[in-house]
């Protein structure tokens, strides 16, 4: 077996330069025009009912032709880095089939091929060269995104498309990704098996999840879960086998019941009809709302006649809405669903908390700290905080001495040309830089202190032997991630680099023992004896 998540069509949009000029002009015609040249050809292949009604644009979904002749260049070619990225993953999983019939397995090899959620409007109402404006409750300005046009969907950009192309993505559906409306889950699933299904280039309309999936596999294998493994008493397999309609288009759906839950956005499809509610109606780009869930409104849908979700039935039917939300209650309970929360901005950062508590003092060991997860390092995100370390400096020593993060966002502290510096890099081409004069030779101590002076940052002081040689006032800070795939590194910066004063994983040189970093939950890091390793 094996599982292949590409991650695509995820942001970041990425794909070589000869793919992304193959689409130049063929999104021009906006995503109002896209959606009904989609609607169409899903009703000419059949993949969708023939009576299925297109829904209306959402209201925070400006129309196409209310741009300027500026925003639609740009926004025409988020769209079409995002086409090459799609057709550039279809070529691997066409390599993934290739080696399968070289090797005289496709036959007889079970592939599913689908995708995680409907098509994310997480780039928001411009689109963004950086995702991570995203993930810090932020909207990136369009003159920023006008500036890295050219660059869209090369590897010095993190680009995801407006939200109105996602809206495109998820015709004829509403809504986006994050959503439990048929817009942010609803997914085709690819079967192809020629040994063990007859049918070939047929549709089948049976409900059914992700979970079923593992199920339909152990089914078709012959296997079933045990009650143990190794002496470990084993969960029972959720989910409803779908081997039963592969070579019976008619047939009686087996599955009952499915419940849906993303970010406080809940839904429940029993037997047709499904309820669902977009909790506190926030959009994938409003990570900073939070509102108490009983003000959330339940639509109704009878899914099986109204295949698009286009009409709320319930005010038509308000006793089999209150029917299927007490099902929804049921199923939350037996599935660990409650308690629900919806800080998104303390879920992006929440990981850290989870796993540190109250620790205050972090330290990292040189060599050996690298490649580390950026939410396994130290929480210091908009905190108060210190990092400092000693070195035997003796005049030819250089290199990273700590980094987080990348070209996205992060920080990092070095030495170069003889001087100590730290750099934080917020966000397009702002950066935080302090910078010592020449390094005396011999040990020396070196530290970094953030002092929080104000809701989302404060000032930057840079010392040397316990005396302060720079400071900067750093207005700015990220509080939930810098990025999505950049690391923490002592004695280097692997991936991306946060600073554009060096190039490479730039390796210091020298001999580290440890970096100390202390955190604290005031303005300031309390005073404190110096740590063991200066003694």
């Amino acid at each position: 077996m094996m599982l292949w998540a590409s991650g695509s069509m995820h942001s970041p949009h990425h794909a070589p330069d000869s793919h992304i000029n193959k689409y130049k002009g063929k999104f021009d015609m906006g995503w109002d025009k896209a959606r009904g040249m989609i609607l169409a050809r899903q009703k000419k292949l059949g993949i969708i009912p023939a009576g299925t009604k297109l829904t209306k644009r959402i209201d925070q979904i400006p129309a196409w032709n209310s741009f300027s002749a500026k925003e639609k260049s740009l926004y025409a070619r988020q769209m079409e880095v995002f086409a090459a990225q799609m057709e550039w993953v279809d070529l691997q999983i066409g390599r993934v089939v290739k080696e399968l019939e070289r090797i005289g397995e496709l036959d007889n090899t079970l592939i599913f091929v689908t995708a995680d959620n409907g098509a994310s409007g997480e780039g928001g109402l411009a689109g963004t060269f950086n995702e991570t404006y995203v993930l810090n409750g932020l909207q990136t300005p369009l003159e920023a995104n006008l500036k890295h046009q050219g660059d869209w969907g090369r590897e010095n950009t993190y680009p995801h498309y407006h939200a109105g192309w996602a809206m495109a993505g998820n015709t004829p559906f509403r809504y986006f990704k994050q959503s439990e409306h048929r817009g942010g889950q609803q997914d085709h699933l690819v079967v192809h098996w020629p040994k063990g299904i007859k049918a070939k280039g047929e549709i089948r309309n049976q409900y059914h999840h992700i979970a079923d999936i593992a199920p339909t596999i152990m089914e078709a294998a012959g296997i079933s879960v045990p009650e143990s493994y190794n002496g470990v008493k084993q969960q029972p397999m959720e989910g409803t086998s779908m081997l039963y309609a592969f070579d019976n288009p008619k047939a009686p759906n087996r599955k009952e019941r499915q419940y849906y839950e993303m970010f406080g956005n809940r839904a429940i499809w029993v037997d047709g009809w499904k309820a669902v509610t977009l909790h506190a109606k926030r959009m994938p780009w409003d990570v900073n709302v939070v509102l108490p869930f009983e003000q959330d409104e339940w639509e109704l849908y009878h899914v099986a006649e109204d295949f698009s979700e286009s009409t709320n039935l319930a005010k038509k039917h308000p006793e089999k809405l209150k029917e299927l939300i007490e099902i929804f209650d049921e199923e939350a309970w037996k599935y660990n669903v409650y308690p629900l929360y919806d800080d998104m901005i303390k879920r992006l950062g929440a990981q850290q908390d989870r796993l540190f508590g109250d620790q205050k003092e972090f330290i990292y060991f040189a060599p050996g700290a690298v490649r580390i997860a950026e939410k396994s390092s130290a929480p210091v995100k908009n905190r108060a905080h210190t990092i400092e370390t000693r070195i035997d400096f003796t005049d030819n020593e250089e290199g990273v001495i700590v980094a987080c993060g990348g070209m996205t966002g992060g920080y990092t502290m070095f030495i170069k040309d003889n001087r100590l510096y730290y750099d934080y890099n917020f966000l397009d081409g702002v950066h935080y830089i302090l910078k010592s004069p020449p390094l005396p030779k011999g040990k020396i101590d070196l530290k970094f202190n953030f002092i929080r002076t104000k809701p989302f940052g404060g000032e930057g002081a840079l010392y040397v032997n316990g005396e302060k040689v720079d400071e900067i006032d750093m207005p700015q800070m990220h509080i939930a991630t810098y990025s999505l795939a950049e690391t923490f590194d002592v004695g280097r910066d692997t991936g991306t680099q946060v600073s554009g004063l060096y190039n490479g994983v730039f390796k210091f040189n020298g001999k580290l023992d440890r970096i100390i970093f202390t955190i604290s939950d005031e303005n300031t890091v309390p005073p404190r004896k110096l740590p063991a390793m200066y003694h």
